[in-house]
């Protein structure tokens, strides 16, 4: 069988949940949208349920998902709902709901529903993305808090630039928030992953841990909380082939890369197909057979080639981890000029493994 797969570390998962916690105080959804971030959201909300206090989707088809594998706790739908008609399911299976928009708040008063829902109310502080404008929210909050269709509320926004630890977006974006619920009385909810990590002065009832989940930080630079997550995912890989070239060898698809010296290739059973990064350029770190080396050339749809010459023990057959406990993925993410979230998002075609249960 082809060698590249993804093992996936409950454990550390819990050990990430549970840090959002220790960190902040207050309770935690987990956020395992996009297949929780590809890492596989049924068995990523298994491992959770005993501890989490709830969980966030993008949308109630993922909502459903968990609850067809047997997921009892609270989900939340970040998007809310697209279409009135979906507000019978939401009430069936007993889904929390995020309101961002005024038409979906005239929906849920006009609807009639067999109970009342839980709403989490979402207000544009500066994002300018999905949310209420804050010269509406009061009147929004008022208008729910009188509906019988509505049990419980939640007052919620989100933050742009919390990545940014020296950026005052997200001081500003919690001074809008704060002016907007003046006077009104329920949980709030405003810290993410990198609002949980890096700004532990912004009041939150309940956060939103997402990346930090999967042991990634959202930040550029080194910080001290995140210093301290736990890699979920290991993507590897092994050496199916290995050439020995002599200088001035070009070295896969467009000759971008060409031998300065004789050199030991490593082909490794890993591409763009599966989720690596294509973009990926020279010099993007690999970790094979305990020793740190650097991808060469661009990648293939199904291969990759990475540097053997000062790694002699190693060659076919050989384990290559592409990012894990050893090459953080924001490593990979910055050598290709993306981010951790996208890299993990795209994982596919390798099958999940999992341990730590």
């Amino acid at each position: 069988m082809r060698p590249a797969r993804a093992l996936i570390d409950l454990q550390a998962l819990r050990h990430n949940y549970q840090l959002a916690r220790e960190v902040t105080g207050a309770k935690a959804l987990a956020v395992i949208k996009a297949d929780a971030y590809g890492h596989g959201a049924v068995r990523c909300a298994q491992a959770l349920e005993a501890e989490a206090d709830g969980f966030a989707v993008a949308c109630i088809e993922e909502a459903l998902e968990l609850r067809a594998a047997g997921i009892r706790a609270p989900i939340l739908l970040l998007e809310g709902f697209f279409e009135a008609d979906e507000l019978p399911l939401i009430v069936e299976h007993d889904f929390w709901c995020v309101v961002h928009s005024l038409w979906q708040l005239d929906a849920i008063e006009q609807a009639r529903l067999a109970k009342p829902i839980h709403v989490w109310l979402k207000l544009d502080s500066g994002m300018h993305r999905v949310g209420l404008h804050p010269n509406d929210y009061k009147a929004a909050y008022q208008r729910l808090q009188a509906s019988a269709n509505v049990a419980k509320i939640v007052l919620m926004s989100h933050f742009a630039r919390a990545d940014e630890l020296d950026c005052t977006r997200s001081v500003e974006q919690v001074a809008v928030f704060l002016g907007a619920r003046a006077d009104l009385t329920a949980e709030i909810s405003l810290r993410n992953s990198p609002a949980v990590l890096g700004w532990p002065r912004v009041p939150s009832d309940w956060v939103r841990p997402g990346l930090m989940l999967y042991g990634s930080s959202p930040f550029d630079e080194p910080q001290a909380t995140a210093s301290r997550l736990q890699p979920v995912m290991t993507l590897e890989s092994k050496v199916i082939c290995v050439r020995e070239l002599p200088a001035g060898e070009p070295v896969g698809y467009g000759a971008r890369f060409i031998t300065p010296k004789p050199m030991r290739i490593g082909v490794v059973a890993m591409g763009y197909a599966d989720g690596y990064p294509r973009q990926a350029p020279t010099g993007t770190p690999v970790f094979v057979d305990g020793v740190r080396s650097q991808l060469l050339g661009r990648v293939s749809m199904d291969m990759l080639c990475i540097d053997l010459t000062d790694v002699p023990q190693a060659g076919l057959g050989s384990t290559v981890e592409l990012w894990g406990k050893n090459i953080l993925a924001s490593e990979v993410a910055t050598a290709a000029d993306t981010i951790p979230y996208q890299i993990f998002c795209n994982l596919k075609r390798v099958p999940r493994l999992y341990s730590g249960n």
